[in-house]
């Protein structure tokens, strides 16, 4: 089993970690840590080395835990949503995990604009951790 966690940094938060190495427990499955970026005047040099260094702490955390895991950094010209949605369907994956932010009253109708994309378009089962 592929799961990808659409992962932005250490400010995600613990549990979505750990709902993903509970995940790959169960099911024998091999984590996709991913983020992306649009890339190009729009991404800084110091963001993308910020990105893989968060992506290699994550590793770690998978690592430490005996979990198959493995880094995607996507600079690929893609809004985020649409780039992790395009991702996992390429790479056959079966669950996504991506954290959502808690918001307002009225905000907790609709998610932000990344977590919304992959919601509504992905091919496979979407888990939101908030």
């Amino acid at each position: 089993m592929k799961i990808l966690v659409g992962y932005k940094g250490t400010n995600v938060g613990k549990d979505l970690m750990d709902i993903a190495v509970e995940h790959a427990k169960a099911f024998d499955g091999e984590i996709l840590i991913t983020t992306s970026m649009i890339g190009g005047d729009k991404t800084e040099n110091t963001e993308v080395v910020d990105a893989e260094k968060n992506l290699e702490q994550a590793q770690a955390y998978f690592d430490d835990f005996g979990v198959k895991s493995q880094t995607h950094l996507l600079v690929r010209g893609f809004e985020a949503g649409e780039d992790i949605v395009r991702f996992a369907k390429e790479r056959n994956v079966d669950e996504i995990i991506i954290g959502v932010r808690s918001r307002s009253k009225v905000g907790k109708l609709i998610f932000g604009s990344t977590a919304q994309v992959v919601i509504l378009e992905a091919h496979c089962p979407v888990l939101t951790v908030k």
